[in-house]
């Protein structure tokens, strides 16, 4: 996601460069653009109106447009509205819990989250010595598992066995004790892709959640008591 943003971003915003003098109306056209660009991202529509109301705001400002390269000043709004709106301090994953430490990858279909947990669990494994077992609760979308599990092979993680017919509630449930057993640090989670509007995967995922108890990723967040 984030790098077709980054390339369709460029794009949007190199036009200004290529412009002198710029009006509030070249603003608004590019920031016309630059919305759709996050809505496709599947950026949530409140935060693309509250991103565009502050960077039209900033941007329109008399400084702004009457500087020597007004372009360059509107693509800087842009960057620094992007570094607020996402956060200009990274935070590390909560590795402080007692283990199996529990993490759900959860979004939207095709937003990348069984690559990612390949990715989380190889930089876990790599950087921190911890051992790591990835579980796909992806049942719906064909080969999802089996996807996981290849991934799981090529970076040399720990998958969960493939239980044909077996639902996602039982695959938590089942990888939890597995963890337990075996002594795994940490269990990455890659759950199906969503819609907030499917009542029945979003159910789905709270049950996933009561179970195993996954930990907030911010440091300084004390992990949920586990349900036994």
């Amino acid at each position: 996601m984030f790098e077709n943003l980054t390339g369709r971003l460029g794009d949007v915003l190199g036009k200004l460069t290529k412009r002198g003098a710029l009006t509030e109306a070249d603003v608004s056209e590019v920031m016309r653009e630059v919305r759709v660009a996050l809505l496709e991202a599947d950026v949530a529509l409140p935060v693309v109106k509250s991103f565009i109301k502050k960077v039209k705001a900033k941007a329109v400002g008399t400084e702004v447009l009457k500087s020597i390269n007004p372009g360059q000043m509107v693509i800087k709004v842009v960057h620094d509205q992007l570094v607020e709106t996402l956060g200009s301090e990274s935070q590390d994953l909560n590795l402080i819990a007692v283990p199996p430490i529990v993490y759900m990858m959860v979004g939207l279909q095709g937003s990348g989250k069984t690559t990612s947990t390949a990715k989380i669990a190889k930089f876990l494994t790599e950087k921190h010595g911890k051992k790591v077992m990835m579980a796909s609760l992806d049942v719906r979308r064909p080969a999802a598992q089996e996807q996981l599990k290849v991934l799981g092979e090529q970076t040399g993680i720990t998958t969960l066995p493939i239980v044909a017919g077996q639902q996602p509630v039982d695959i938590a449930s089942r990888s939890l004790q597995s963890a337990k057993l075996q002594g795994f640090d940490v269990i990455l989670l890659d759950t199906a892709g969503r819609l907030h509007v499917d009542e029945q995967l979003m159910a789905e995922m709270k049950s996933v959640h009561q179970i195993t108890a996954p930990v907030s990723y911010h440091p300084r967040t004390l992990p949920t008591k586990r349900i036994e």
